[in-house]
């Protein structure tokens, strides 16, 4: 079977919700942020101060070149990777793409004060982001499912799709 792809803004529950889905649904799982921490050998957080954004997003673009050769994977993106519409369409080869649509309070309420978030270090900025991001999500998508219910539900709503 083809991927599931979750995308959605950072805090959108798409690790947690991609781990307990993997598990329904019988697939790998694989979160994208991790792999590039592994390869890289230092955090995004750290990418971003010493390389900065535009490295790590080419980073995120070959990344999913890669994915886009695997199968029977729930792929966690991050959460700027499916911006851009070139990724979206490379890893639609392999799979369907789901938004995690969850309201900026609830992922405020979830990321609270965690530091290693480098985009959301400044509220204002953050929400400022995610509408900005919220249109390409959509546009990327195949489906959307609301990201403000818990990772089981939404795991076992997503799974529902593809049975």
């Amino acid at each position: 079977m083809k991927n599931i792809i979750l995308c959605g803004f950072m805090g959108a529950g798409k690790t947690v919700v991609g781990k307990e889905l993997s598990k329904i649904m019988g697939f790998k799982f694989v979160d994208t942020d991790d792999l590039i921490e592994k390869e890289q050998g230092i955090a995004i957080k750290a990418i971003f101060a010493a390389r900065g954004e535009e490295y790590f997003r080419s980073l995120e673009k070959e990344l999913c070149k890669k994915l886009a050769l695997t199968s029977n994977s729930v792929i966690s993106t991050g959460g700027g990777m499916l911006v851009n519409s070139e990724n979206a369409d490379e890893l639609r080869k392999s799979g369907k793409i789901v938004f995690l649509d969850a309201s900026f309070d609830t992922i405020r309420e979830r990321i609270g004060s965690n530091t290693n978030r480098p985009l959301f270090q400044d509220i204002e900025k953050a929400r400022a982001l995610y509408d900005e991001r919220k249109a390409k999500y959509n546009a990327a998508a195949d489906y959307v499912v609301s990201g403000d219910m818990s990772a089981r539900k939404t795991a076992l709503t997503i799974a529902e799709i593809f049975k």
